[in-house]
């Protein structure tokens, strides 16, 4: 399968993002847009925008996702892989109604897609599937015909995801003061939700506390975890912690927070900590801000040695990733027999996701899943 290249029936590729502000002017129209529906007056938007302000009012993820565009076209090419590649975002330009209506008007009617994140979650799967099927109800309303689209599983423990961000922390560990090294903790991180997102994201069979969500983050921090005593010899605890939590106090979210984290590691003796942020594809906003910033800041107030590994981002190793991925669906879509790439013990996750799978508050309808309105 993987030397076929063969990526039939599918004769497009489209990158699903977030997008984010590009100029100070941008952020708190970004913000309307992601907080659409939600009432929250304009004043509040531009506090809440600060961060992006720190730093220009730019946000990193759009650069990012040209370079990963840029990267996957090039492993696409060497590979003899056909297969154009589109880029779309929820949130900002390019918008992703724009862009599935420039990828009809190029007549594809089989259409893949790539979102930028790896696990199951509301947030991170099923809105994405609403928001294609949001838009996919705008473009028949102006009478355009519809492609048929499917969505990548989740690749979470896919070996191109998981083998850079291993060599992230053996480069952070490594960059530790020798004293401290062999010590050093390392915080696996990932973006806080609702406990009861959490609770409910994933396959019905799967739920419980924290559902699929924590279970497969877990799975990758200990598969990182396992691999970096492998070709150290050093086994370093670890924990998996949460960052970027928002909306209202009294909701319970994923604990422990980052920073909370590092000031209990710090009165338990930990001598030094590697952040590493397993839950985010590249180092955008999050990143930059509440890791290189607020955790960076808090672990010098506590006088704790710190490095914070890197995302996959752009690296050659997650692009052929995701043409392995391309290719294993497609021959799935053919009918042929495939032996999927999912590393540890939770297995390949469903190309389709089943009903009830992320539930939102308000059902709506969403793409590319068994329920799906645009079959």
């Amino acid at each position: 399968m993987r030397d076929a290249l063969d990526a039939s029936p599918y004769d497009a590729l489209l990158l699903l993002s977030f997008g984010g502000p590009e100029g100070p002017d941008d952020v708190v129209p970004f913000l309307e847009n992601v907080t659409r529906g939600r009432g929250i007056p304009k004043e509040r938007l531009k506090e809440v925008g600060q961060h992006y302000f720190l730093f220009g009012g730019v946000s990193p993820i759009n650069d990012q996702n040209r370079a990963l565009l840029d990267a996957l076209r090039k492993d696409f090419v060497e590979h003899g892989l056909d297969l154009p590649i589109y880029w779309g975002n929820r949130n900002w330009a390019p918008y992703l109604t724009d862009t599935l209506r420039e990828m009809t008007a190029d007549g594809h009617r089989r259409i893949l897609v790539l979102a930028t994140s790896a696990y199951a979650s509301y947030s991170g799967c099923r809105q994405y599937r609403e928001n294609l099927a949001d838009s996919l109800a705008a473009l028949q309303a102006e009478g355009v015909e519809l492609p048929k689209i499917d969505k990548l599983r989740h690749y979470f423990n896919h070996e191109g995801f998981l083998e850079p961000m291993i060599e992230g922390v053996l480069r952070s560990l490594a960059d530790l003061p020798e004293d401290v090294r062999d010590g050093a903790h390392i915080a696996f991180s990932t973006h806080s939700i609702p406990n009861a997102s959490a609770d409910t994201s994933g396959p019905v069979e799967e739920h419980g506390d924290g559902g699929a969500y924590v279970r497969q983050h877990l799975e990758v921090a200990r598969l990182i975890a396992d691999a970096v005593r492998e070709r150290t010899g050093v086994d370093h605890p670890w924990q998996l912690v949460y960052q970027s939590r928002s909306g209202a106090p009294h909701i319970p979210w994923l604990e422990p927070d980052i920073c909370d984290h590092l000031e209990e590691r710090h009165e338990a003796g930990a001598r030094a900590v590697v952040i590493a942020p397993i839950g985010f594809v590249s180092d955008h906003m999050e990143v930059l801000y509440d890791l290189d910033t607020e955790a960076e800041a808090k672990a010098a107030e506590l006088g704790l040695p710190m490095r914070r590994s890197a995302t996959v981002g752009a690296d050659p190793r997650f692009a052929a990733a995701i043409r392995d991925l391309v290719l294993e669906r497609a021959a799935v879509e053919r009918g042929q027999d495939v032996t999927p790439c999912a590393l540890g013990a939770l297995g390949a996750s469903h190309n389709l996701c089943p009903v009830g799978c992320c539930p939102s508050r308000a059902p709506r309808p969403a793409a590319a899943g068994v329920d799906s309105p645009y079959a």
